[in-house]
């Protein structure tokens, strides 16, 4: 239990140094830039994965022995795909489908502190789901 509570320690660590990555990013380009917030958060996902995959493989979690680098690589890939379809619906459901249509939201925030807001909701529902599927699949037993 103890060592479980280490590694997820160290998960939230690596995350919330890729979270900044994500979010300065996507914030960045779509708040500083207008650049189209889905594409905005696709590249910040994109670039903070990558980052996250060689610290994770680095310091959090113990490499399975049967699997190559190339397996391994392409089972990380397939899982931040997922994530990456996760990150944009939660941003699609939070801009264009609550934000869109709620006029007391838009008076109290601005639709650059949504993109923000959405892109924070966005990284905690999918940090779940990647400790969740890189233990399951990454992971040695």
């Amino acid at each position: 239990m103890k060592s479980l509570l280490n590694q997820i320690l160290k998960f939230g660590v690596v995350g919330l140094f890729c979270f900044f990555i994500d979010f300065g990013i996507t914030t960045g380009l779509a708040n500083l830039l207008g650049v189209h917030y889905l594409i905005s958060k696709f590249l910040g996902f994109v670039i903070s994965a990558v980052v996250n995959y060689l610290l994770s493989i680095k310091f959090v979690f113990t490499q399975k022995k049967e699997m190559d680098k190339k397996k391994e690589f392409s089972v990380f890939l397939i899982l931040s795909a997922i994530g990456l379809v996760i990150n944009e619906i939660v941003m699609y459901i939070c801009i264009d489908g609550i934000y869109a249509h709620n006029g007391a939201l838009q008076e109290l925030l601005t639709s650059e502190t949504m993109v923000s807001l959405s892109a924070i909701i966005a990284t905690g529902v999918v940090m779940v789901y990647n400790f969740i599927s890189r233990k399951l699949f990454l992971e040695r037993k």
